[in-house]
């Protein structure tokens, strides 16, 4: 039986009404800005951390005091947002809901450490941070949305040997919800990034009987990497002898689809960055990066499809400048940068270090003046030169991009260091930057982003990129249009 909440919703919609939004764990607003971007009216968010709250304010709301504030899901209860934003009875208030709980507790990289903290192997799953979706689930129900999206990492599907979906599936089902979930890879709709995500969706009875995930727009052949990742999240589904009613198996995309955009694509456009010459002229020092120096932001001749997107998207459009493509001051290894060859990862990178050490020690020798091995003076230089960190055990953490292909995925880890994307420019010679990065998950030029450099990076590392969240969002308004529709031709007829 549909709820009057629900059907007054509805007969809204029906009448021309935009889908009011609330996102949860909303970050800086990638979810927000994919869903405005498709008609949606963003009405109300929370976040936590204070500088991801100011920026979604500021981007959607002006700077307005009531929506710039930081909130604690835990303590803040629906009606209590209802009533700070001013919007009445919190069951009328949204008709949708979406948002991501942090995903740090559901993705392995973080296990480890918990485990180290706890001393006991199931440590995680007692964190706390993975318990934050039955917040999640407590909103939904207080708010009675017509649509729940809820998006996460991969591992969300595999979490201490449950599947979270499945669960939060149950009881959305048992609330009067048809759910579905499936893995999302960003590349496949036109963002230059391989990022791959679970998004679960969940539209109540009286919108639709059946759930549905956009098709692709866009052609990648993925690494094999992202297969073995995508393999472990789906290990529980593929070893469960029972069928999954709400899993759906990822939309495949095929040529003639254009291919996704590049990195050139995507950044190639930005003003170039040299790091060894600011190094060298004094104006590249350490300290925190705030944006509070413009950069004439030109138009090259040609643009991409994609830097077209990101300097024209409609209230976020480019102004000619530019306040946040500031980088990392990383004296010692904007040389190493400038060697690596695409594609190159930490291994390569120590390898290629350990060789200019060699370098370094024989111009010395030629001028008699060559450190003694393992001499202070030797251990000095070879600090100046090698980073320190075992190959063996982070062959990951450094890589430098390729040109001619997406980025591979951003993480929140940007926010302390940018090894993972180093510019493959190398006459640049540096990390990307602040910019770079916003643009490498599609967020548009005109999108700014609170605090300084560290907790940017980080906002934009956490971010769902706009440009998926605007495929997923397209496809849930043309549902609500046509439920829209059908509820205003019953309720024709029953005139």
């Amino acid at each position: 039986m549909t709820g009057k909440a629900i059907q007054q919703k509805l007969a809204r919609l029906a009448t021309g009404g935009r889908p009011r939004l609330l996102d949860l764990f909303s970050g800086c607003g990638g979810l927000s800005l994919g869903f405005q971007a498709a008609g949606f009216q963003v009405d109300g968010a929370i976040e936590f951390e204070a500088d991801a709250a100011r920026s979604h304010g500021l981007n959607f709301h002006g700077g307005d005091p009531k929506h710039i504030v930081a909130r604690d899901i835990t303590s803040v209860t629906p009606q209590a947002l209802a009533d700070d934003l001013g919007l009445g009875d919190v069951s009328m208030a949204f008709d949708v809901i979406v948002g991501g709980p942090p995903c740090q507790a559901f993705a392995r990289v973080g296990r480890s450490k918990l485990r180290e903290v706890a001393d006991h192997p199931d440590a995680f799953r007692h964190d706390p941070r993975a318990r934050l979706y039955i917040e999640y689930l407590n909103y939904v129900q207080a708010c009675q949305p017509l649509v729940v999206l809820m998006e996460n990492v991969p591992d969300m599907l595999n979490h201490g040997g449950h599947n979270i979906a499945e669960e939060v599936c149950e009881v959305l089902k048992s609330r009067g919800y048809v759910c579905g979930y499936t893995l999302l890879n960003a590349a496949l709709y036109g963002v230059p990034q391989m990022r791959e995500r679970m998004f679960l969706l969940a539209y109540h009875s009286s919108v639709s009987d059946r759930v549905e995930f956009p098709p692709p727009t866009h052609w990648i052949d993925l690494p094999t990497g992202y297969d073995g990742s995508r393999a472990v999240a789906l290990k529980l589904l593929a070893g469960s002898n029972e069928e999954s009613s709400y899993y759906r198996a990822p939309p495949v995309a095929q040529k003639p689809l254009p291919p996704a955009p590049t990195a050139n694509e995507a950044i190639g456009d930005l003003p170039s960055i040299d790091a060894r010459k600011l190094l060298a002229a004094g104006d590249l020092k350490r300290g925190a990066r705030r944006f509070d120096k413009p950069v004439q932001h030109d138009t090259p001749a040609q643009l991409s499809e994609f830097a077209v997107k990101m300097r024209s998207w409609p209230n976020f459009a480019s102004s000619g400048q530019i306040w946040d493509h500031v980088i990392r001051f990383l004296p010692r290894d904007y040389p190493l940068f400038a060697r690596l060859k695409p594609g190159d990862q930490y291994p390569e990178a120590v390898a290629c270090a350990e060789k200019m050490f060699e370098e370094a020690l024989a111009a010395l020798k030629l001028k008699n003046k060559a450190p003694r091995k393992n001499s202070p003076e030797w251990k000095r230089l070879r600090a100046s030169i090698v980073p320190p960190y075992d190959p063996g055990k982070f062959p990951n953490k450094w890589r430098k991009m390729e040109k001619d292909k997406p980025a591979r995925t951003l993480l929140a880890h940007l926010g302390k260091d940018s090894y993972t994307h180093i510019h493959y420019d190398s006459r640049q010679a540096r990390s990307i930057s602040v910019r770079e990065a916003a643009r490498l998950q599609s967020f548009p030029d005109g999108f700014v982003f609170a605090g300084t450099m560290n907790p940017a990076f980080r906002q934009i590392g956490n971010a769902v990129p706009p440009l998926l969240a605007l495929a997923v969002a397209q496809v849930i308004r043309r549902q609500l249009s046509a439920s829209g529709t059908s509820a205003e031709q019953a309720s024709g007829r029953e005139r």
